[in-house]
């Protein structure tokens, strides 16, 4: 079997970014956490797993967030907005992370132990711009997975990085350590998207 004819490739095809959303379609709460549980499968930096969700689907709230999002209309009509945020301080989750994975058989001790220690070690001391590229790096896998997953589930998404950033972490009450990076709109398309092309091979790919 070719790439071309696996059903991965035949949703990343079909996954096109809408705009348009029937306002009327509700997703389902259990729904969307399966649908990040499913996600989280995304690989991370160390495994710290740096990406946090606030999933907003309540219509006043989309309706405030549409302002400070460039007046997006998918903002408002989608059934809820994925917001991807970056927790620069993930490094604090190390212990329980690598603890599982040798509860889990993961790894053995010796190497829980030393993974624990380097981790510390590297991230504790890493500015936080640094911090904040590999966060904002790691949501990025995280993402392009949430929006694949949704469109096996049968529903529309579109990526959103224009919007401000300062006013929905003072909006949101966001703490220090907590960067937003992305809004995803989920939905049922209202009508269908546009297509688009792409540069050939030869434009984006050298090999040697």
């Amino acid at each position: 079997m070719t790439l071309a004819q696996s059903s991965l490739s035949k949703i990343m095809h079909e996954r096109k970014s809408v705009r348009k959303y029937d306002s009327q379609y509700k997703i389902p709460q259990s729904q969307l956490e399966e649908l990040i549980a499913e996600a989280t499968s995304a690989p991370s930096s160390s495994n710290l797993q740096p990406w946090r969700f606030l999933v907003i689907q309540d219509d006043q709230i989309k309706k405030e967030l549409r302002k400070i999002s460039n007046n997006q209309e998918q903002v408002e009509t989608s059934s809820a907005i994925i917001a991807v945020l970056g927790d620069i301080e993930m490094y604090k989750n190390v212990d329980e992370i690598y603890n599982k994975n040798f509860e889990l058989g993961y790894m053995n001790e010796a190497t829980k132990n030393m993974m624990i220690e380097n981790s510390l070690k590297l991230y504790g001391n890493l500015p936080k711009e640094v911090l904040t590229n590999i966060a904002t790096f790691d949501a990025g896998l995280i993402s392009m997975q949430i929006m694949l997953l949704a469109k096996e589930m049968g529903y529309d998404t579109v990526p959103m990085g224009g919007f401000d950033k300062k006013a929905f972490a003072q909006r949101f009450e966001l703490p220090s350590h907590l960067t937003p990076i992305l809004l995803i709109a989920i939905g049922k398309a209202a009508v269908p998207a546009y297509g688009s092309s792409r540069l050939s091979l030869d434009k984006i790919a050298k090999f040697i």
